[in-house]
């Protein structure tokens, strides 16, 4: 007998609001496409993941409270043994990883190269999308604290593809100076593809470019990663929201505390029974209309660094009192 074909896995990271997701259902089109059955891994830092209509009708594995490199490895782990008994039953062509915005996607990889994960996933790509139009920000010792700045150049170093999304958003100028500055952690070696919502090439995505077991020597510095970025990083969920103007809801967001980088949920506008969910990110919110459902209430979920209970709860009130 020959040797058993192992489930190729695309692994996806990025920083808070850089277009994960957004790149995660495109290959799922491309999957659906090609006729290939997909399971997927979610894992979201708050109590609830409010993006599940994106997914419906797909094998959905939903990791909750926690940062899978971390707080909750081990659910990682009881998933991945779950995804075994379930590929017994039926046929899994491939598997998606989606970390948190604040994962290290390296200790992700640990648990696939460990045993018995190793024997039946193989790690196809580490995608490391990034947003563009925040980079410089992000990077900077006067916008963001130590945590962010390290997060994200680690999640560059694990990267095996970068994918640099939102270049919409800025002048060339900068956005040379971006991919300048990102060279200078990576060299000039490793692919960087510059897109604008992460449309991407899928020849590009679903290529091979993980090496088992290879060593870069940039990353010798993370492998003892000891998760301080999730000292400042919070989620904050707000429940109990009434049908508001659309227009109320949109200057709210836009008067957030600039250290909230990401935001979902469902919201609802008045004299309408359908909800709305909403992507926050990059200082500009979303809007998409989805069926009304007796399963999904109003939320809204925030994450952000250094986020104050007391200052969002105030903020919160102020979207309740019309104070805008």
């Amino acid at each position: 007998m020959g040797t058993p074909t192992k489930i190729p896995v695309y692994i996806l990271g990025g920083f808070l609001g850089s277009g994960k997701t957004t790149v995660l259902l495109k290959m799922l089109e491309h999957c659906k496409e090609k006729g290939k059955k997909p399971g997927i891994i979610l894992n979201e830092l708050g109590s609830e993941n409010v993006e599940g209509h994106l997914f419906e009708g797909r094998k959905v594995f939903e990791l909750l409270d926690g940062c899978i490199c971390c707080t909750i490895q081990d659910d990682l782990k009881e998933t991945m043994n779950m995804l075994i008994e379930e590929m017994n039953r039926s046929s899994l062509d491939v598997l998606f990883i989606e970390g948190t915005g604040v994962a290290n996607p390296l200790e992700i990889q640990e648990v696939l190269l460990g045993d018995p994960y190793i024997d039946q996933f193989e790690i196809m790509s580490i995608i490391t999308v990034l947003d563009a139009s925040h980079y410089l920000e992000y990077q900077s010792y006067f916008t963001s604290s130590v945590e962010v700045r390290n997060l994200v150049k680690e999640q560059i170093i694990c990267g095996s593809l970068l994918l640099l999304n939102k270049t919409d958003l800025i002048q060339l100028k900068q956005l040379e100076k971006v991919i300048n500055k990102i060279k200078e952690i990576v060299g000039e070696d490793k692919e960087i593809i510059t897109c604008t919502n992460g449309i991407v090439d899928p020849k590009i995505l679903f290529d091979k470019r993980f090496q088992s077991f290879s060593i870069n020597p940039l990353q010798t510095n993370i492998n003892s990663h000891h998760h301080d970025h999730h000292s400042t990083v919070f989620a904050f969920k707000l429940e109990g929201i009434p049908a508001l103007p659309q227009k109320t809801f949109e200057k709210w967001f836009k008067a957030l505390p600039s250290n909230v980088l990401r935001g979902k949920g469902y919201i609802q506008i008045d004299n309408s029974s359908d909800l709305l969910s909403f992507q926050y990110a990059s200082k500009k919110v979303k809007f998409i209309p989805v069926p009304f459902s007796n399963s999904k209430k109003t939320v809204i979920i925030l994450i952000g660094t250094d986020l104050h209970n007391e200052d969002l709860n105030i903020h919160f009130n102020h979207l309740l009192e019309g104070v805008l």
